[in-house]
């Protein structure tokens, strides 16, 4: 998805890049998560590390997040809000995604998504993620 955008088609083509990230997280298709990203992305986590920083750090927290569980993993956004201009974007987001359960299945989790994109070269790269989760109550 190198798809060049003018500013016009730039939180079209962002979401289109999101929810194909999204999809590929379903699929557990590493190389379709990774691309897009930049090669120094920096993202902050729910369980640690808490800064992952680079691509490779950062492919290291998707094989913590699939080593839990061999089933399909919801990853659904519940709402996805994108603003941008012709050269920086952000989105949130809110998904249904799951985390283990006491008894080895799936427990229900929602978290909080915000990612940061910069226009290189005429191509939309997430340079940033941070996934949260509300602090217990």
């Amino acid at each position: 998805m190198d798809e060049k955008v003018g500013h016009a088609g730039s939180e079209a083509a962002i979401r289109e890049i999101i929810e194909g990230w999204a999809a590929a997280v379903r699929r557990r298709d590493y190389p379709a998560i990774l691309q897009n990203h930049s090669p120094d992305i920096v993202m902050f986590d729910v369980p640690p590390p808490l800064r992952s920083e680079g691509l490779e750090a950062y492919k290291k927290t998707w094989d913590l997040f699939f080593s839990w569980t061999d089933r399909p993993i919801p990853f659904d956004f519940i709402d996805l809000t994108i603003t941008a201009d012709e050269h920086v974007a952000f989105a949130f987001a809110t998904l249904n995604c799951a985390e283990p359960g006491p008894d080895g299945g799936q427990k229900p989790l929602k978290f909080r998504l915000t990612i940061g994109l910069r226009n290189i070269g005429g191509c939309w790269t997430i340079t940033h993620e941070h996934h949260s989760v509300p602090a217990a109550e």
